[in-house]
């Protein structure tokens, strides 16, 4: 599904260069669930915005399907985007401003998908929400928050999914059981899934684990 070909960052003054990302080299399977495993400060949110074409390498690539994603525009990359991956962030990132419903249909708007509001009431409904389409984010709970992020990643049933740190900023329990339900839906629709953690508990629900240490890959199981 995506391989990330020999990546390197570096960032800062040529005089006094930061390496960020040394040679990362990894392939992931079509429907494998894998979990990027990593203390804070070794790389592992960076990588992952590379390998969804929102940062650029220093080196090395980025194929999915075969296709390197840094040969396209800007413009072509955010409509692949669009249409081929979805998005779980550890602070939710919904809009203030739109409501359960809205914030879920906005992807689908924005990629000209046809019924709209109805696929979104439909994916709501799936992660439990059906009462709370006309609420805004301030009025909802950490968790309720989370599952209208898991319906905005899914409703344009992506080939991939992206999350970082998906729980890191609920409680164990509720962190748990929005765990259960993206491992579920993932599972239910095929979607090939790459999560970044640092929760050892939580990674060894994945099929692999890749542990990165100062910016190198230093363990793939």
């Amino acid at each position: 599904m995506i391989s990330v070909n020999h990546v390197s960052k570096i960032v800062g003054e040529k005089a006094e260069p930061l390496s960020i990302l040394r040679d990362i080299d990894f392939s992931v399977n079509e429907g494998e669930t894998v979990a990027i495993l990593g203390a804070s400060g070794s790389g592992k949110s960076t990588l992952l915005s590379i390998m969804a074409g929102l940062d650029t390498p220093s080196s090395g690539s980025i194929t999915l399907a075969g296709e390197n994603i840094f040969d396209m525009s800007e413009d072509q990359r955010a409509a692949w985007r669009g249409l081929q991956l979805g998005f779980v962030f550890q602070n939710f990132q919904l809009m203030g401003h739109l409501t359960a419903l809205e914030n879920v249909m906005l992807p689908l708007e924005l990629s000209g998908i046809p019924k709209a509001a109805q696929s979104a009431k439909e994916i709501l409904g799936q992660v439990g929400l059906s009462e709370r389409l006309s609420h805004f984010p301030k009025v909802l709970s950490g968790g309720e928050q989370q599952r209208v992020a898991l319906a905005r990643a899914f409703v344009v049933q992506p080939k991939l999914l992206l999350a970082d740190e998906p729980t890191g900023s609920l409680d164990a329990q509720t962190g748990e059981s929005v765990m259960n339900l993206m491992l579920t839906m993932n599972q239910a629709r095929g979607t090939t899934l790459i999560l970044v953690t640092h929760d050892q508990k939580l990674a060894q629900r994945c099929d692999r684990t890749l542990t990165l240490s100062a910016g190198q890959l230093i363990s793939q199981g």
